[in-house]
């Protein structure tokens, strides 16, 4: 099963995708899509959609998992983050009928143990359950990794009745 992990955000969305068979899961391609801060909102959000419509017509991933947003500090930013999560899920819903959301909580806990792991433990658990020789950069694609590995551990679980 081919996977798209994707952090949602507004200056920053972060992608990973991974491949889960038989309980292994294989590091396909990470990044993110940036969008400059000096454009208008409604440009911004347009790459958004263009860049994302690209990433998943090219993927063509079985099943997405979207991190739910969490913020508490800055409305405005949050307003941001929530119209970009909007555009994303649009885009996504377009060319792939199966997306799962989870939550950061849930997210952590899948791939740490923890739900309140610090993101660089997310970050570690990231590097080592996908094998890789290095931390993702950006940290948005760590956390779209994360949201791949939780769907691909949740489904499983799924799969064996254990959900």
């Amino acid at each position: 099963m081919r996977i798209l992990g994707i952090d949602p955000g507004y200056a920053i969305v972060g992608y990973g995708i991974i491949e889960s068979e038989n309980g292994k899961l294989r590091p396909l391609d990470y990044g993110a899509v940036e969008t400059p801060a000096k454009l208008p909102t409604v440009e911004r959000l347009k790459m958004i959609e263009s860049q994302i419509t690209e990433l998943v017509t090219e993927v063509k991933p079985d099943e997405i998992a979207i991190e739910e947003l969490f913020f508490n500090t800055n409305i405005t930013t949050g307003i941001k983050v929530a119209q970009a999560r909007g555009v994303i899920l649009l885009s996504c819903s377009k060319i792939c009928d199966k997306l799962f959301e989870y939550t950061p909580l849930q997210i952590k806990s899948t791939v740490t143990g923890n739900g309140t792991a610090a993101k660089t433990q997310v970050q570690f658990m990231v590097r080592q359950l996908l094998r890789l020789k290095e931390t993702p950069k950006p940290d948005d694609a760590a956390d779209a990794l994360a949201a791949a590995i939780c769907h691909a551990l949740s489904a499983q679980g799924i799969k064996r009745g254990l959900k």
